[in-house]
């Protein structure tokens, strides 16, 4: 950005390019060898092989790359189906990716090369994801800025933050993990988003959304401090901006007037309160592509820079007048919307062609080069899922995908079978929805996670998506209560904490009947640590007037619904797993074919088998582990209660002090952190003077330490959760010494991306 910056990395200077369009400099720079504008290339044609060492590029010519197709003009590359059929089998035929194991590798590449490395990177991100499953639609789309990218700037050393990270397969690739990306999201594979432990090039992990201006803020103010000159960029979506901690940074990076690049990824999935996806947004083609690079040029900038310095200078109201005549004529040449990121301080520039390489390459160079103080943001407009004609149709853009059939993009999901929870809770709202008017639904840009899809296709008005915005999800909740309506919250576990503060404050305090719907609590596979819903037991059963229960199966979740939307002075959470049911005849459990439920009496648990000599109190799908290694158990002569606690608060006092006063040994088991229900338990007990006595007690719940991606089986058997794992605790506390592992029982598992 500074133009001290370029000479500190020893580059040579960039030839500005024609402000009404393409000129003489960049058409040669599209076609010369060894010349990529941002001062990487040695004039001697040399580029990388896929035999260089990692971090060095190798001594070839573009005579030693294969025939490039004719598309000099192309902007888009997609994968057609007809190519994919040709390589369905054997995989893509990427000549010039082969060629490319590290971003240093491609700095060399003509702009017809860097067309064709994006067309071969989209299908290799088509072919690897296909035999995965994952994240594809918001990986495709940021195919050819992920390649402008790493063209123009210079990873690990500068700082290309990804928000969420989902979108950075692309990433991946070029960054050297292609040959691993068939692990990804699987045990001991690679992770799902980006993850520092991977690689020097991901900066800062991810999984969660609106963090990446913050970060990269962070690290461009850390580089200032230590006197250093490197970039910091970070890469965000439109949904992640509707995030307010999006919007704290911006305000803060525009006060701060530190150099750093913010790249809005604009795909038209989740509409901006500046509308730039609705109607009056400037056609993306010639003039606002020339408005654009006039924008981003250097001259422009630098002189925005000199009369800001000058007009600080000046009497009076002269400054407040300078600023306003630069605002007005920055508002002659922007896209439409700009005024908002301007207001923060920040200078835009947009909105661009997303998926023209030579577009993205050239304003980055310009923006990279230019010597100017400030946050930039470049508004680019792309598409989800782009280049392929499956995603491209699909209603979701193929966002989260099991394995699929590359060529029909046909998904190979399992058929038949148990209910998945999501679908079951959605389907028990909507009953209760039928009963009670005042019943809404209320999520944060999560419809399909968390079943509220199904529910808003039914009750289209009294369903409300607020965006990626969890702790405005809850206050907007809580509002909705003031006026005597049932609102249902549904969020995942690990999002929940985003929005704790107003749990505590803007709920829990006042009493409101918020009702919490809480997906993927425990572990939730190969989503890995950052999507586990380990905490929320521990972080709602703390705060008082807070009910908290968890569900053994899909009909005691249905009753659960039941009872959440029938408490009407304190708010509740239900918390459920990701996966299915246990396929349970829901007749056998009086609940019809409306999905209706009947409320439980708050506070009370159940028996579900009669022993004598160790009680297991399970909570949630914790309680089927708990039933199965009482049948273990049996074959030692070991005569076992189950217990299903239901709430973990209000706790079921008498029935926890029967259990200890009427057996030997007591567990506690749950798929949750240590703080939850087994703690709630053990003070109990403690108050009470029931471990005063002869009984023997043991929490089992989740480690202290994250787990990572895997499938969830294998989670729980790193936890030592499963059905073994308690019958090993209790031969332990009898001197019967352990025995062997088993498959571990309670939500079944899932591939399926959140």
């Amino acid at each position: 950005m500074r133009g001290a910056r370029l000479g500190a990395l020893g580059r040579v200077g960039v030839v500005p390019r024609g402000l009404g369009g393409r000129g003489a400099a960049a058409a040669a720079r599209a076609e010369a060898p060894g010349v990529n504008g941002n001062g990487n290339g040695n004039g001697n044609g040399s580029t990388a092989g896929s035999a260089a060492p990692p971090e060095q590029a190798a001594d070839l010519g573009q005579s030693d790359f294969p025939p490039l197709e004719d598309a000099a003009g192309q902007q888009e590359q997609s994968v057609s189906q007809d190519e994919i059929q040709d390589w369905e089998n054997s995989g893509p035929v990427t000549p010039l990716l082969d060629t490319v194991n590290y971003p240093i590798h491609m700095k060399n590449f003509t702009m017809k090369q860097l067309r064709q490395l994006s067309k071969e990177l989209r299908a290799e991100t088509i072919h690897s994801v296909s035999s995965t499953g994952g994240h594809l639609g918001s990986s495709l789309g940021v195919v050819e800025l992920t390649v402008a990218l790493h063209y123009v700037f210079d990873t690990p050393e500068d700082k290309i933050i990804f928000d969420v990270g989902h979108q950075a397969y692309p990433h991946k690739i070029l960054t050297g993990r292609r040959d691993r990306m068939s692990t990804i999201r699987q045990q001991g594979g690679l992770s799902g988003f980006t993850k520092r432990e991977e690689s020097e090039h991901d900066p800062f992990g991810a999984g969660h959304s609106s963090t990446s201006i913050s970060a990269a803020l962070g690290m461009a103010v850390g580089r200032d401090v230590k006197g250093k000159n490197n970039n910091s960029i970070a890469v965000i979506g439109d949904g992640a901006m509707t995030g307010g901690m999006a919007y704290e940074a911006m305000n803060n990076a525009g006060f701060l007037d530190t150099n750093m690049l913010v790249v809005l990824n604009d795909n038209n999935q989740v509409s901006l309160p500046t509308q730039y996806n609705k109607g009056g947004q400037r056609p993306v083609g010639a003039l606002s592509g020339a408005l654009s690079r006039i924008q981003s040029n250097r001259p422009l900038r630098e002189l925005r820079e000199v009369a800001k310095d000058i007009s600080k200078t000046l009497p009076g109201q002269l400054p407040e007048v300078t600023a306003k005549i630069d605002e007005y004529a920055r508002g002659l040449i922007s896209g439409t919307g700009s005024t908002l990121f301007e207001e923060l301080g920040i200078y835009y520039i947009g909105p661009v062609n997303g998926h023209s390489v030579e577009d993205l390459v050239e304003i980055l160079t310009e923006i990279k080069n230019t010597e100017s103080v400030g946050p930039v943001l470049l508004h680019i407009l792309t598409e989800k899922g782009k280049g392929y004609l499956p995603a491209e149709n699909a209603m979701d853009k193929m966002h989260g995908v099991v394995k699929y059939d590359a060529p029909t993009g046909k998904q190979k999901k399992s058929s038949g079978g148990a209910a998945s929870y999501t679908n079951i809770f959605a389907d028990a709202l909507c009953a209760e929805a039928e009963a009670d008017s005042r019943v809404l639904g209320v999520h944060a840009a999560m419809g399909g996670g968390t079943g509220m899809n199904r529910f808003e296709k039914r009750f289209a008005d009294r369903c409300f998506d607020v965006g990626i915005a969890e702790q405005h999800a809850v206050t907007f909740a809580a509002g909705l209560a003031c006026e005597g309506l049932i609102p249902v919250c549904a969020i995942y576990s690990t999002f929940l904490q985003r929005g704790y503060d107003s749990v505590v404050h803007d709920v829990a305090l006042q009493k409101l009947p918020v009702r919490f719907a809480i997906d993927r609590a425990g572990l939730v596979g190969a989503d890995g640590a950052t999507h586990c819903g380990a905490f929320d037991m521990a972080y709602l059963a703390c705060i008082p007037n807070m009910i908290v229960m968890a569900p053994s199966n899909e009909a005691e979740l249905i009753h659960m619904v039941a009872t959440s939307v029938a408490i009407d002075n304190l708010p509740s959470a239900v918390r459920y797993p990701r996966g299915t049911g246990l396929g349970l005849d829901l007749a056998e459990h009086g609940i019809g074919p409306d999905m209706k439920g009947t409320p439980l009496e708050v506070g009370k648990g159940i028996v579900r088998r009669e022993g004598s000599d160790v009680a297991l109190v399970g909570i949630g799908t914790m309680v089927n582990a708990c039933t199965k290694a009482a049948e273990m158990l049996a074959e030692h002569n070991i005569s076992t209660t189950v217990v299903d606690a239901r709430f973990c608060k209000p706790l079921d006092e008498e029935l926890i002090s029967r259990m200890a006063q009427e057996h030997a040994m007591m567990l506690t088991v749950e798929e949750g952190s240590i703080g939850g229900f087994g703690s709630h338990v053990m003070q109990f007990m403690a108050t009470e003077g029931l471990l005063d006595g002869g009984v023997k007690f043991r929490p089992l719940c989740l480690p202290d330490r994250f787990i990572e991606h895997g499938t969830q089986d294998y989670q729980l058997q790193e936890a030592g959760l499963t059905a073994s794992d308690i019958v090993e605790t209790v031969l332990g506390m009898v001197g019967k010494g352990s025995k062997s592992k088993e498959v571990p029982v309670g939500s079944s598992s899932s591939s399926q991306s959140a």
